[in-house]
């Protein structure tokens, strides 16, 4: 199947990757586009890998304020250079990100990063529902991880579906700009205030 500069564009425009990846994606799928964007984002999560060591110390603040200063988010976002962190591909990255976390409101960053007891409480709250519900044994144990694997999609921002694609996560979302930037991304911690909220909330 011929590939044309529309299929490419569309590609890009879904994925920030570079035209000779597109190109790629699009002969190794035979011009599927569904195809070549799987191909795309397995690739990005393998150079993102491959980068995941790599030194992260440029970067920049990301500073959002949402509903007319209802809602004030600042996240760090991390690039190996200078010359990544001033680009325009890296500075809509982390503006996306803010973006995110100002709508969905989670409070880690990965889900490694939620404390032991909290998901022994989830886990908890989980076995009694199914207790209530006339469950046991197995069907209970399948009905806790399910609530688990819920609660981190929700608390962890990069298990979120991205609120501007449901059909990919947030770290989907940074794996794809790894394999268009070339360099490491790091999301490297975040705070989100909501007037009124609670001084507790952190």
């Amino acid at each position: 199947m011929e590939i044309t500069a529309d299929m490419i564009k569309a590609l890009r425009a879904k994925t920030n990757a570079g035209v000779l990846d597109c190109r790629k994606a699009l002969q190794e799928s035979n011009g599927d586009y569904q195809k070549a964007l799987a191909w795309l984002q397995e690739k990005g999560m393998a150079m993102a890998a491959n980068r995941a060591d790599r030194a992260a110390s440029n970067g920049t603040i990301e500073i959002y304020s949402h509903g007319g200063g209802r809602v004030g988010v600042m996240v760090e976002v991390n690039c190996e250079t200078d010359f990544v962190a001033r680009s325009e591909q890296f500075r809509t990255l982390a503006h996306e990100i803010a973006l995110q976390i100002a709508a969905n409101d989670p409070r880690y960053v990965r889900s490694e990063d939620i404390p032991a007891d909290e998901l022994e409480k989830e886990a908890e709250r989980a076995k009694l529902r199914g207790k209530d519900e006339g469950k046991n044994g197995i069907i209970i144990d399948k009905i806790v991880e399910g609530a688990l694997d819920k609660y981190r999609d929700e608390v962890a921002l990069l298990r979120q579906a991205y609120i501007r694609d449901e059909s990919m996560t947030v770290e989907k979302l940074i794996m794809q700009n790894v394999a268009a930037i070339g360099e490491n991304v790091v999301v490297r911690r975040f705070q989100r205030w909501e007037l009124g909220e609670s001084a507790g909330r952190s």
